[in-house]
């Protein structure tokens, strides 16, 4: 197997692209469980190359500033305020360049492997407003307001990242431009990681002493990741990513262990089920370390636990790719919590402020947990639980090529991998990501509703959300709610696809103490064709690929 080769799978690609949807199901589920995505080699070496990026460029904007240093010195003067402030002014910028979570062929990208400013500088792209339709600000394609707007930001960003010693007056706008980007396009705002990043900078702008501030934005994250777990979803997740770690290829015998009884029985074994449990627990477990450390002493305690979580996640190389952001959190961490372990979270600073992080750090996650569908799961900060909105495209025969009346970042999946790869390579590696969805618990709702979707499979190509937001948003990152119905409408008054030759399959995240996934069948011209919930409980005694009946077998 060649560097850019990936790893072939069990079956003839072509001729599984012809079978009944149950015999497809099972035969990709079988070949992730074993394989996971068959990720080429020299995609690792991409997105190392990309990390060594990220953090040499930090040092870079960093020694510009005499109060600290350069690469020989960088162990003095790393955890300074000044050096995290830069940081997390990078990073905005990082993400909102498309340089970050959701690039690369781990997000369906391939040629060009990313989207971001190649994307965000080019008027007529598509975007979705935050009030569609109103004047000026609601329009569907992105005008010349839209472009300027985004390339003032990263001036204004690179602004402050080589200022000596960046004040408000070089964070503010930057503060600004993300808020008013994010009423133009709710694509740009979560591109920026805004309920990390710009959160954290509005306490730079907004508090005398920022650094309490920062540091519960940061406790959030850890915290209300950890509660998005509490649900049956995380331990498919642990599958998931077990089967597609780039170390986990070496041990087979585990891959298989993270399943009952493979091949026959995909669904979570106990030991995967132990490991999710515990994944949560550590999670939660994690910022109350921090706080429970006694003021003014070194969180030892909590610092090894997060190195220990960030790690585990980093090492399995997860779809979607967060590493820089999983980066940063850990560098939080010690430039945070170690170097500054006398600060105080009673020390927060004035009214506003607190009322501003009581709405993003706590409102917010909880509406997002218990009404998934009003709340993106980034600000509501349900990250990597396997409880996600997603959406299932369906083209009828060659109707995708309408999509190419659209002013797209990337060409059609398939095209893109044609540069690379025979046709019989493209449609396995599209066809793992068929696997991927449906071996989430989540995905189980398809087998069932994939069929009142359309009447033939194989008279449609299969498109998961994520690549379709990919090329027509500029940006995907697991975030369903930008695939669903605005971006369908979107899409449709660009394309006009005909009854028929675009259907989709729309699926909600779970709310928490409900034991539901509501779903929507929408067809592109005629709308909505069907609309109810699935039973959680009734979707965990399925196989990922099972039509009628479910196992016999109760949910472990």
């Amino acid at each position: 197997m060649g560097l850019l080769d990936p790893m072939p799978p069990p079956y003839e690609p072509l001729a599984w692209a012809r079978q009944p949807f149950a015999e497809r199901g099972r035969m990709v589920c079988e070949s992730w469980a074993l394989q996971g995505y068959g990720t080429p080699p020299a995609v690792f070496v991409f997105y190392a190359a990309k990390l060594a990026l990220y953090v040499g460029a930090w040092i870079f904007f960093c020694g510009l500033s005499p109060s600290l240093g350069g690469m020989r010195t960088v162990a003095g003067w790393a955890l300074q305020p000044l050096a995290f402030q830069k940081a997390i002014v990078w990073s905005l910028l990082f993400e909102v360049l498309g340089l970050g979570c959701g690039s690369g062929p781990l997000s369906g990208r391939y040629l060009p492997p990313i989207g971001g400013f190649l994307y965000f500088l080019r008027p007529h792209t598509t975007k979705l407003p935050l009030f569609p339709g109103l004047p000026l600000i609601g329009a569907a394609t992105r005008s010349a307001l839209d472009v300027a707007l985004y390339l003032a930001l990263v001036l204004v960003a690179l602004r402050a990242l080589v200022a000596a010693s960046p004040g408000v007056a070089h964070l503010l706008p930057i503060v600004v431009l993300v808020a008013v980007l994010g009423v133009l396009d709710k694509t740009l705002f979560l591109a920026a990681r805004a309920e990390h990043y710009w959160v954290t900078l509005v306490c730079f702008v907004a508090a005398p002493h920022w650094l309490a501030g920062a540091q519960a934005v940061q406790l959030a994250i850890w915290f209300w990741a950890g509660v998005s777990k509490l649900n049956h979803h995380f331990p498919t997740v642990v599958c998931v990513m077990t089967s597609n770690g780039p170390l986990t290829r070496f041990f087979p015998s585990l891959r298989r262990r993270m399943y009952r009884d493979y091949p026959r029985d995909l669904r979570p074994s106990h030991l995967a089920t132990l490991l999710g449990h515990g994944g949560t627990l550590l999670e939660i477990a994690v910022p109350l370390a921090f706080v429970l450390t006694p003021r003014g002493t070194s969180p030892i305690v909590a610092l090894t636990l997060m190195v220990a979580l960030h790690g585990y996640i980093t090492s399995h190389v997860p779809m979607g790719v967060p590493i820089e952001w999983n980066f940063l959190t850990v560098y939080a961490g010690f430039a945070l919590f170690w170097a500054h372990s006398d600060v105080s979270l009673a020390a927060l600073g004035p009214l506003p402020l607190v009322g501003f992080l009581a709405v993003m750090l706590v409102a917010l996650p909880v509406l997002g947990n218990v009404a998934p569908g009003r709340v993106s799961f980034l600000l509501a900060m349900r990250y990597y639980a396997g409880n996600w909105a997603y959406s299932v495209w369906f083209f009828r025969g060659d109707a995708h090529r309408k999509l190419a009346r659209l002013t797209t970042s990337s060409a059609w999946v398939y095209d893109q991998l044609a540069r690379f790869y025979d046709r019989a390579t493209a449609v396995g590696l599209v066809g793992k990501v068929v696997g991927f969805r449906l071996m989430h618990l989540h995905g189980r709702a398809l087998p069932l509703l994939v069929p009142r979707a359309v009447d033939r499979l194989q008279d449609y190509e299969w498109l998961d959300g994520e690549l379709v937001a990919g090329l027509a948003l500029g940006w995907n990152f697991g975030e369903g709610h930008l695939h669903q119905e605005q971006l369908l409408a979107a899409i449709q008054a660009q394309c006009g696809f005909a009854e028929g030759e675009l259907r989709c399959v729309f699926v909600e995240a779970q709310p928490l103490g409900r034991d539901a996934l509501a779903y929507r069948i929408v067809d592109a011209q005629s709308g909505l064709r069907a609309h109810g919930e699935l039973s959680v409980t009734e979707l965990r005694s399925r196989q990922p690929w099972e039509f009628g009946p479910p196992s016999p077998a109760d949910p472990a």
